[in-house]
């Protein structure tokens, strides 16, 4: 594969629409205005598991303003075999507290919300179900992981390897639910002109969001269109459509207008995905060397009852280091809880946690330094499939890393160790993504004043898609930036794949460079590509990032409040498409790690069935007082394996191993390991 030659990719550009975002003239799918607009409002279970009785909305209908109470008993039909969370107000079968069973549409937002607490709705409660066990008796191996990898594996006998090894850990670690907070709430409009939908809505794939929705509303294809032009973040949570989007569609038909509906800050813990709590089980076997000889990761994590997804929070244990055995496993339970979702590098996160945590548990355990004890077990080949790695530099990370960060300093015995009035340790841990494309499409066109128009139903969530693909088709024009426009966010362009799994910018700049070559070899105006048979021919190998995350911590000997006051992280994600929005990604996941690591957690009211902290005031997140010293670099990589750009995403590996890495460092300086997130000040003060 020919690695397209280089102007202006790679350069730190600032983002086109920077100025748009800062002066407020960049429209989110809840700004757009139309004329004679009306507002729904959720009304949400209160109870966890049971069946609707009846639902009284004699008292909000009477509210001036009140256009219609929608509920199973009058919405709008749509297919019968949608699934349940978009099957909205079409059952009277309630399986999780906060699920939607009415909406009340009125003329303004305020009406609709006030006369939503008007709406009584009766129920038949059953007993429910809400916490993850590791020993419910219900547990099951699901057929596949997300998105499609095998639920168990097995090299070899690691039990009899684990007897035989000179060292061996064996440790539970635990994650909680965590859910995604963007700063823009899922929100939709829906305009009806006839039998054609408009849907501008706030989502990571207005492609995807096209199919599912059409299917959902029994539409024809060309009969729908979805515009999703800003998206004011995701994490995952808007990669397939949500509830949101549908209500606005029924509630439009409904009364005849146009609807808006954007979900609260809590109704979000409740309809848009979170990352499933996990308990972890890892066995590591040693020799007297450091080699591993065996590891086991068995991983319980949770579902609904609507609806299966299963996080594949193993799946890195299979890849990251050299043994000749090993074992993973994942079991699921199905709870009276929403159904979880993808969240930023799902599987990889929870799992590296573990994985990481426990090798460095290992490494103390041998007496090894902990990145030596990651350099021996560097695997030649995937240690799964046995391909060979198209590139693998988590070696060069981490010996990159000891460097910038002093590692060579380190007290490598647990603490604990005073400074003045606080412990202070270092920690390090290992991060991996895998390097995905998938099919794509592009139309670039030349104008008549010279410039070149580029179409592609991408997304920008707030990543700085706009300004890469266009830095990447400037390229293959071999064109100034500034007579290159990207045209995202609609349904009407050309397909692309979603917005996730850090696979963004290589799956459409693959259609990019392929639309721009050939309207280069071909000359004319116009030129179309499609990538899917480039992909298809791709010769197979294990195609990864890589990386390695530094931390120092300080935690207080009187309170057991930890601050991080250094991070940094080391990466090989192929070549970067721009300095400055690479950097800014790196340093937004590794905050968020941090927050993983300290602060998020949802808590689960087992009585109720519902999130007890279900706002920004009880589910605390990193602010900037939290994020001290904090840099982020990456080392040349060429990889001429992956796409015509050489890029690998960078989107979630930076959150991948920061939580270990904390954990690692707050055991190095107290000598407390913290097993269970969040690592909080009650836990520390024994």
């Amino acid at each position: 594969m020919t690695i397209a030659p280089s102007r202006v990719v790679g350069a730190p550009v600032n983002r086109i629409e920077g100025r748009l975002k800062v002066t407020g003239e960049a429209r989110y799918a809840y700004e757009t205005q139309v004329d004679g607009v009306a507002y729904a409002a959720i009304v949400g279970s209160t109870i966890a598991k049971g069946t609707i009785r009846d639902v009284h909305a004699d008292e909000a209908l009477a509210v001036p303003g009140v256009l219609a109470v929608l509920w199973e008993g009058n919405a709008p039909r749509v297919a019968d075999d949608a699934e349940f969370d978009l099957a909205v107000l079409q059952t009277r079968r309630v399986a999780y507290r906060g699920q939607i069973v009415a909406a009340v549409v009125a003329d303004s937002f305020e009406v609709a919300r006030d006369a939503a607490r008007l709406v009584r709705v009766e129920y038949d409660a059953e007993q429910h179900e809400v916490v993850l066990r590791e020993d419910d008796p219900k547990l099951y191996a699901p057929d596949k992981v997300n998105p499609a990898y095998d639920t168990d594996t097995q090299q070899g006998d690691p039990d009899a390897a684990l007897e035989d090894s000179q060292v061996v850990h064996a440790a539970t670690y635990a994650t909680p639910a965590y859910h995604n907070n963007p700063m823009e709430p899922h929100a939709a409009l829906a305009v009806w002109d006839g039998g054609d939908l408009t849907l501008h809505d706030s989502n990571q794939g207005p492609a995807m969001a096209h199919t599912l929705i059409a299917k959902v509303l029994g539409l024809e294809p060309e009969r729908l269109r979805i515009i999703s032009e800003h998206v004011g973040g995701g994490f995952g949570s808007k990669g397939l459509p949500r509830p949101t989007a549908v209500l606005a569609a029924l509630a439009a038909l409904a009364v005849g207008r146009p609807v808006k509906v954007a979900a609260t800050r809590h109704e979000m813990f409740a309809l848009t995905g979170y990352r499933t709590p996990t308990i972890q089980r890892l066995q590591l076997g040693a020799d007297g060397d450091g080699r591993l000889q065996a590891i086991v990761h068995d991983v319980v994590e949770q579902s609904s009852t609507v609806k299966e997804f299963a996080e594949q929070t193993a799946v890195a244990t299979r890849m990251m280091y050299a043994s000749p055995t090993r074992r993973t496993t994942h079991r699921l339970a199905r709870l009276d809880v929403p159904t979880p979702s993808w969240m930023r590098a799902p599987g990889e996160c929870p799992g590296m946690y573990a994985l990481e945590s426990a090798m460095d548990e290992l490494a103390i355990a041998c007496g090894i330094d902990p990145i030596e004890l990651r350099i021996r077990n560097e695997p030649e080949t995937d240690p799964e499939t046995g391909m060979p790695f198209s590139s693998r530099n988590l070696v060069a990370c981490l010996r990159e890393g000891a460097r910038l960060f002093g590692w060579e300093t380190r007290d490598h015995a647990p603490g604990p160790r005073l400074q003045g009035r606080s412990y202070v340790g270092t920690g390090v841990a290992g991060s991996t993504y895998p390097a995905r494309r998938r099919p794509s499409s592009a139309l670039v066109r030349e104008e008549d004043d010279g410039s070149y128009v580029v179409r592609i139903a991408a997304s920008d969530i707030g990543t700085g898609s706009r300004t890469v693909l266009t830095q990447i088709a400037a390229d293959a024009l071999d064109v100034p930036l500034e007579r290159v426009r990207v045209d995202i966010g609609d349904s009407a362009l050309p397909f692309a794949s979603l917005a996730g799994g850090s696979m963004g910018t290589a799956s459409w700049g693959t259609a990019i460079v392929g639309a721009c070559r050939k309207l280069r070899a071909q000359g004319g105006r116009e030129a179309f590509f499609d990538s899917g048979d480039e992909i298809e021919a791709q010769e197979p190998m294990a195609r990864h990032a890589f990386g390695a995350q530094f931390s120092e911590v300080h935690v207080d000997a009187d309170t057991g409040e930890v601050t991080v006051s250094r991070m940094l992280g080391v990466f090989a994600v192929g070549r970067v498409m721009n300095a400055k929005t690479a950097r800014s990604q790196f340093l937004g996941g590794m905050t968020m790690g941090l927050s993983m690591a300290l602060h998020e957690e949802s808590v689960m009211d087992a009585e109720f069935g519902d999130y007890l902290n279900s706002d920004l005031a009880g589910y605390h997140v990193a602010a900037h007082a939290d994020v001290h010293d904090i840099e982020a670099v990456w080392i040349d990589e060429v990889d001429d394996a992956l796409n015509p750009m050489g890029a690998k995403g960078i989107g979630e590996i930076s959150i991948v191993g920061t939580a270990a890495s904390i954990a690692n460092a707050v055991h190095n300086a107290t000598g407390v390991r913290i097993r269970d997130l969040p690592i909080t000040p009650d836990r520390l003060l024994i």
